[in-house]
């Protein structure tokens, strides 16, 4: 294998060599990181970014950005929590979550597309009016006494063979958006709206369509979340979700997806969801202060950033 090639390879799976670095330093630093219950329990808290980095990783490669998505899971599970409260079947009331954040994801798409808005603002935005029609519906106060239903506590804390149903919920949406994005048309149109959407318009592709879709998408995924942590909490906060779109976005920035549009991959997403995952977990369990680990976080970013500024 000649230097150019051995190059290549090191780029194409540049994330996935850094997060089994990563594991063996940390595994070698603290034996308690190395066990069986801790990876399972990483895996689990893992599956909470990653649905959003998976939606959060469509939306780039078209071009845009989703702020909202933190705001749009903490007023989905919200609203879900309202509805279990209100005496409404769990199943249905989860439906309908998802079905909200569908739309509100839809209204920042259209908020792009229709609008003419920048992504960065109409989310900025969706994210600010999402979040006060959250604390206004909730009064700032936490939605409790959800009853005791089988399938509220399954979804967030249930184990199938010993492993979290989480981390196979995260197994499945992954392989449905890898399928989508590597093997449908519309997969093929989120690329191209990305890579040059004049190209994309004149080859017939629906621009406008194609990104609302993918808000929507991210939407729902968003909504998938906080049915999670609503499981695994048993009450809905108000200030849930927020700062989850900033670990989605380094997240898929880690993965190597280009904050330009066009290029990416969405199992390097899912290997930066799992980066993200063993920093956080890592770092807590060797006592790192919070603060710092902020600042890790965003040092992380940047040389994700810079490293594709080069490419």
């Amino acid at each position: 294998m000649n230097n150019k090639n051995t190059k290549n390879l090191i780029q194409e799976m540049g994330v996935l060599i850094a997060l089994v670095l990563l594991v063996a330093v940390i595994s070698i630093i603290s034996p308690e990181f190395r066990t069986i219950g801790n990876f399972l329990s990483l895996l689990r808290q893992s599956s909470i970014n990653g649905f959003i980095a998976f939606g959060m990783t469509c939306v780039i490669l078209t071009g845009g950005i989703d702020l909202g998505v933190g705001s749009i899971l903490g007023l989905a599970t919200a609203l879900c929590a309202s509805f279990i409260q209100g005496g409404m079947p769990v199943g249905a009331a989860m439906l309908l979550a998802l079905v909200f954040g569908t739309a509100f994801g839809t209204v920042s798409g259209i908020l792009v597309t229709k609008g003419r808005l920048q992504p960065f603002i109409a989310t900025l935005v969706s994210m600010t009016v999402y979040r006060g029609v959250t604390m206004i519906f909730m009064d700032g106060k936490p939605i409790s006494n959800l009853g005791d239903s089988f399938m509220l506590k399954f979804v967030g804390k249930g184990n199938i063979f010993g492993i979290p149903v989480p981390v196979y919920l995260f197994i499945i949406v992954f392989a449905i958006m890898m399928f989508v994005l590597e093997k449908t048309t519309f997969g093929r149109r989120v690329y191209a709206t990305g890579s040059n959407a004049r190209a994309a318009k004149l080859a017939g592709v629906n621009i406008d369509n194609t990104k609302i879709a993918v808000y929507a998408i991210s939407g729902c995924l968003a909504a998938v979340s906080g049915l999670i942590l609503l499981s695994r909490l048993g009450s809905a906060q108000p200030t849930l979700g927020e700062g989850y779109e900033m670990d989605a976005i380094a997240a898929t920035a880690l993965g190597g997806t280009s904050m330009n549009g066009g290029r990416g991959r969405i199992w390097k997403t899912f290997v930066g969801v799992l980066i993200i995952a063993v920093l956080n977990n890592g770092m807590n369990i060797l006592g790192v202060s919070s603060y710092y680990q902020d600042v890790v976080k965003g040092i992380v970013i940047l040389i994700a950033v810079m490293t594709d500024k080069d490419r």
